[in-house]
């Protein structure tokens, strides 16, 4: 099945004013261009322009292969939010321009992604020679463009496929060293989290803030040892989303750490045989901030909870302010810290020192009293992750969790060892990404964000 890069762009020079469009279609592993279109249609807006444009470069596609996967790539945010389903449709002008778009190519096949305006210069020049053929009382003729095409990032979409299952780095280690020796930088202001998958700086480490998982915070693991390493910096292949030939575009898990409860300060284990707490007033507001945080960048697409009422509870308020509902998964939920429950790490080392000790030794020692072992865990988790990846194939998910879950996913993407578990930093509603490829490659993009929270 082929796969295609759809970059389209409109412009009005008054706005209303003269306005026109342009589109390229690109081959996503060559960068090759496949076809141009760019047309000037009189006085309208920049955002009839660029429905048009959308509409122009999807018929393009369309005529070069009618089963063709293809991801439209445009700096105008209006028309991505709409055609994902994200943001309605209200403008009366927009509405049968949407369902023209929509009506092109099976939903199926197409995605959309927003890009700054910088890396869309192909299309946005095919719109500008348009507009200045119109003035000169001409149509746009493709002899005459002399667009330039940003082939770097369009061949920066193509990675070597690794093989094994999505989401495990020992597989695609290889390509993912690969990407990250290919990378370029890209413009300033693309989205570092999802979307524009430019270089993520991760936030890791000591000092991350109030409310951090020191160690043995609740609900996080710890170690009785030397102070811990910080976590490394995860990067992502910053020239583009890492397409193969063989590849769509990836799902991309976007993990929240819930917002702090009473036993967050206080440093206690707190999984999922304990009291289940609520937020507490300062979980509530870290709640509200992550939600605003994630609105202004309108890509999450799905909300996905832990049952825990922590999680349930910071969920809500993201999916109210993003209009919408929240699912539950059980297998999101922290793990079971039996009879440490609601004690601190110097309490449960008092009264258990052989028991931590072996839980500090080794994934597959359990908590005292039955609970759940790292290695349980690492299975149940895994397990979820593969069955919420074949259900959202493509998509950017919120998965609104606990400090366990999210480190045990952060560690199948890097391929890192059990232990790596003890060195990573996770504050109370820290955002951390990881995109998943249909090959098996997976890319840790973000780990430990509190921008959003200072």
């Amino acid at each position: 099945m082929p796969r295609f890069v759809v970059e389209a762009d409109g412009g009005s020079r008054g706005n209303p004013g003269p306005a026109g469009y342009g589109a390229v279609v690109l081959d996503p592993a060559s960068g090759e261009t496949l076809a141009e279109r760019a047309e000037y249609i009189g006085v309208a807006t920049n955002n009839v322009a660029e429905y048009k444009g959308l509409i122009a470069g999807l018929t393009a596609a369309r005529d070069l292969a009618p089963d063709a996967v293809v991801l439209v790539r445009m700096d105008s945010k209006l028309v991505v939010e709409q055609m994902s389903g994200r943001w309605k449709i209200k403008h009366p002008d927009m509405k049968p321009l949407a369902a023209e778009a929509a009506r092109i190519l099976p939903r199926a096949q197409v995605t959309y992604e927003w890009i700054p305006r910088e890396r869309n210069k192909h299309a946005d020049r095919l719109a500008n020679e348009a507009m200045d053929a119109g003035k000169r009382g001409e149509q746009w003729e493709p002899s005459a463009s002399s667009a330039a095409l940003d082939a770097s990032a369009a061949r920066s979409l193509s990675t070597p496929p690794p093989s094994g299952p999505p989401g495990d780095a020992a597989a695609g280690a290889a390509a993912a060293r690969a990407a990250l020796a290919a990378s370029r930088g890209t413009a300033a202001g693309a989205d570092t989290l999802f979307g524009s998958p430019a270089t993520a700086p991760a936030s890791a480490g000591a000092g991350a803030g109030a409310g951090a998982d020191t160690l043995f915070a609740e609900p996080g693991p710890g170690t009785g040892g030397p102070a811990p390493q910080a976590a490394p910096t995860a990067t992502a292949p910053a020239g583009g989303q890492g397409w193969a030939p063989d590849m769509g575009a990836p799902a991309t898990f976007v993990l929240l750490r819930h917002g702090e409860t009473a036993l967050t300060p206080q440093k206690r284990f707190s999984g999922s045989g304990g009291s289940d707490p609520e937020l507490s007033p300062a979980g509530r507001r870290q709640a509200a901030a992550v939600a605003e945080a994630l609105a202004a960048r309108g890509t999450v697409q799905t909300v996905i909870s832990s049952p825990l009422l922590r999680c349930r509870e910071t969920a809500q308020a993201v999916a109210d302010r993003l209009g919408l509902d929240v699912t539950v998964e059980q297998g999101l939920r922290e793990v079971d810290f039996g009879a440490w429950e609601g004690l601190t790490f110097a309490e449960v080392r008092e009264r258990f020192p052989d028991d931590l000790q072996a839980w500090l030794d080794s994934p597959k020692a359990a908590p005292t009293g039955g609970g759940e072992s790292f290695a349980a865990a690492t299975r149940r988790i895994s397990a979820t992750r593969d069955r919420l990846l074949a259900e959202h194939a493509g998509r950017t998910v919120l998965l609104v969790t606990h400090v366990t879950p999210v480190k045990i996913l952060v560690r199948l993407a890097l391929g890192a060892p059990p232990e790596s578990l003890f060195r990573m930093e996770l504050s109370a509603a820290s955002l951390s990404a990881v995109a998943y490829y249909a090959d098996g490659n997976a890319s840790v993009r973000l780990l430990n964000d509190t921008a959003h929270l200072r």
